[in-house]
C-alpha cells in the first residue's frame, strides 16, 4: 500500500515558496546589471525585474553624421542588459524553487 502524501506540509511548503517568490521579485527590482556596447562607450542598466534604468553614452561616440551608428549601440547594449536581467531573474527564482518543484521540461512558470 502506497503511503499518503502529507498535503498538509506540502501545503506549508508551497506557501512558504509563494512568500519567498513575492520577496525575490521585490528584490530585483533593487538588483541592476550593465550590457555595453562598443567598447564600452554605450552602457545599459537594467533591473531585474527588465526595465531601463540608466543609459550612459560616452561622448566620444555621438557624432550627428553617424545616428545610425549610435543607434545601433544603444540597441545592442540595451538588449545585453534585458537578457542579463533575465538571467539574473532566473537564477533568483531558480534559488527559491529549488528541490520543491519537480523538473519539468517545458514548464515555464511565471517570473522564472
Amino acid at each position: 500500500m502506497a503511503a499518503v502524501p502529507n498535503v498538509s506540509g506540502m501545503m506549508k511548503q508551497i506557501q512558504k515558496m509563494q512568500e519567498r517568490m513575492a520577496q525575490v521579485q521585490e528584490e530585483l527590482e533593487k538588483k541592476t546589471v550593465t550590457g555595453d556596447a562598443g567598447g564600452g562607450m554605450v552602457k545599459v542598466t537594467a533591473n531585474g525585474k527588465q526595465h531601463l534604468t540608466a543609459i550612459t553614452i560616452e561622448k566620444e561616440v555621438i557624432n550627428s553624421d553617424d545616428r545610425e551608428m549610435l543607434e545601433d549601440l544603444i540597441l545592442a547594449a540595451a538588449n545585453k542588459a534585458l537578457e542579463e536581467s533575465q538571467k539574473l531573474a532566473q537564477e533568483e527564482m531558480a534559488k527559491v524553487t529549488s528541490g520543491l518543484l519537480p523538473n519539468i521540461p517545458g514548464l515555464n512558470l511565471p517570473g522564472m
